[in-house]
């Protein structure tokens, strides 16, 4: 049982700068920050849980069965990541490409010190070992100065895993196994990455956060290993028997022009070729939350919904189901993982295409990271547009990707990658 305790706070915006600050002299951090970004299904607007009490580890094999035994044990509040390579756990699937970065396929850890931020109120929650440091922490962070966090990461020499040339060659396979009727759409990744890096994880995070300002950003420390992410989309949230998706597919620049950007946007909503790439995940989404769902229980609650970011405009669809009374939440997770929008369909046949045509493994990008409360709720983002790094060898990765359907063209998808690298390439290649 947590010991709880309650604040009201004069600045929240500032407290959260002096929260993820104070959070570094941990072992294991995990942050999660909304931003401030309007959404329907939210429970905070920043969490922070650091310094683990007891934790798993491990690769793919029967990793969802020891993630259940694990929460089962500890029957708390646990934090961590599944990454993209759990795919070998749910189906007869390898992952052979190059790993610059080796990282734990499943890490979940459960805090000693838990903290949750909504509106100006604070409430921290502390397992009794250490619930005695609870207002000393609250005064070490409301000292802590923004100023501490000024260790500015050298530019990094930032290389290109595949070429243009040769990832119009990749897109073009793609396009054939479209042809033959293989799959109908596959989410095609290329990685950008840099060797002997020495990067500071927090300035780099908290840079990579103001460009993009996204509704789930993560740090994510464990040990020497980080993740910096600008996430704009929702994997899965658990609320009781409700079960909610909200895949994103289709994706359009921004303009400075207020008339423009607004076109774009509504030109966004009518392109065929965009809203074809949503739909077709739309319907996988579907699909996996059968699995778990009461009999007609799933519904697409919003098809194609245009939402707008600091970077870009996207397509995002929200569908929902009921789970049935009998169902554990890894289950749904299980059955739902990989995310539809980060893979394609026929969803095994995609697999096994990105893994034959990209070139390196993608470990914990295009990934979950989240939590999971006491009474079996979670919440859980997609991992993209974000920094990994490895502290211990001194490589840093990040990786982007694009839906390659029936009417893709190459050159474009290869565009919107570079669209979508950008604030990444930006944080790691300059001091600005």
């Amino acid at each position: 049982m947590r010991s709880t305790q309650k604040y009201t706070l004069e600045d929240p915006m500032l407290f959260k700068q002096q929260m993820l600050g104070w959070a570094q002299q941990y072992r294991e951090v995990v942050w999660l920050d909304s931003n401030g970004y309007s959404q329907q299904y939210t429970s905070y607007d920043a969490v922070l849980a650091v310094d683990a009490f007891t934790s798993v580890i491990t690769d793919y094999y029967k990793a969802f069965e020891d993630l259940a035994a694990y929460r089962r044990v500890t029957a708390d509040w646990i934090f961590g990541y599944l990454s993209y390579d759990l795919k070998n756990d749910t189906e007869n699937l390898t992952s052979g490409n190059f790993d610059g970065l080796g990282f734990a396929d499943l890490f979940f850890f459960q805090p000693k010190k838990l903290l949750l931020l909504k509106g100006d109120e604070l409430e921290m929650l502390y397992l009794p070992l250490c619930d005695d440091e609870i207002d000393d922490d609250f005064l070490a962070i409301s000292q802590w100065k923004p100023e501490q966090a000024l260790s500015i990461s050298k530019p990094l020499n930032i290389k290109q895993r595949i070429s243009k040339e040769e990832y119009i060659k990749k897109a073009d396979k793609m396009l054939s196994h479209i042809y033959r009727g293989d799959i109908y759409e596959a989410n095609f990744c290329m990685e950008f990455y840099a060797e002997n890096a020495e990067l500071h994880p927090l300035d780099t995070y908290m840079r990579l956060n103001a460009i993009s300002e996204p509704p789930f950003a993560v740090f994510l420390k464990n040990y020497k290993h980080y993740l910096l992410s600008a996430s704009p989309e929702r994997y899965l949230r658990k609320e009781g028997k409700k079960v909610i998706s909200q895949p994103i597919k289709g994706t359009a620049r921004r303009s400075e022009n207020p008339s423009e950007d607004a076109q774009i946007k509504l030109a966004l909503l009518a392109d065929e070729k965009e809203r074809s790439e949503n739909i077709m995940i739309v319907d996988l989404v579907r699909n996996d939350l059968s699995h778990t769902a009461e009999k007609q229980s799933v519904k697409v609650e919003e098809l194609c919904g245009a939402y707008t970011f600091k970077q870009v405009h996207h397509l995002i669809s929200t569908v929902t189901s009921v789970v049935h009374e009998d169902c554990v939440a890894e289950e749904v997770l299980r059955t739902t993982f990989p995310m539809g929008s980060m893979t394609g369909a026929p969803k095994i046949s995609a697999m096994q295409i990105i893994e034959n045509l990209e070139e390196t493994k993608r470990g914990l990008y295009s990934g979950a990271v989240g939590y999971f409360t006491p009474n079996g709720d979670f919440d859980f983002n997609v991992v993209i547009r974000s920094i990994l790094y490895n502290e211990l060898n001194r490589y840093v990765s990040f990786s982007v990707g694009s839906a390659i359907t029936v009417e893709a063209t190459p050159e474009k998808e290869y565009e919107e990658c570079l669209l979508k690298a950008g604030a990444m390439y930006r944080v790691l290649n300059t001091n600005l």
